[in-house]
């Protein structure tokens, strides 16, 4: 069962920038389609972003020109470069496949946006 490790949150203030990492077991992020999720308090997770294995990205309209996905195949790693950060970007950030494996959800990146 493929299981996954986010790390990067934390708390910055409005404009600022965070990068969140993912690892996984195994080559899975090489050459599955990829997403970052996030869930907000007493919100349903979404999907913020995906990347297929050949590359090709799609942001959600939220988060567009403000986040970016990618992927480096030799260190088998997720990022989610933020920048211009919301307080509505505060949640839970969290990596799977796309679409996710329903029981590898790992404890996720906590991201708080506040002054």
């Amino acid at each position: 069962q493929v299981q996954f490790v986010e790390s990067g949150g934390g708390l910055v203030q409005p404009g600022g920038s965070l990068r969140l990492s993912c690892a996984a077991s195994g080559t899975i992020i090489t050459i599955r389609t990829m997403g970052w999720y996030r869930q907000a308090p007493g919100k349903q997770r979404e999907l913020v972003a995906r990347i297929t294995s050949g590359g090709t990205t799609i942001h959600a309209d939220s988060v567009k020109g403000r986040f970016t996905i990618s992927r480096d195949n030799a260190k088998n790693t997720l990022y989610l470069q933020m920048i211009s950060l919301k307080p509505e970007d505060t949640a839970v950030y969290f990596c799977n496949g796309h679409p996710p494996y329903r029981n590898s959800w790992g404890q996720g990146a906590q991201v708080m946006v506040s002054s």
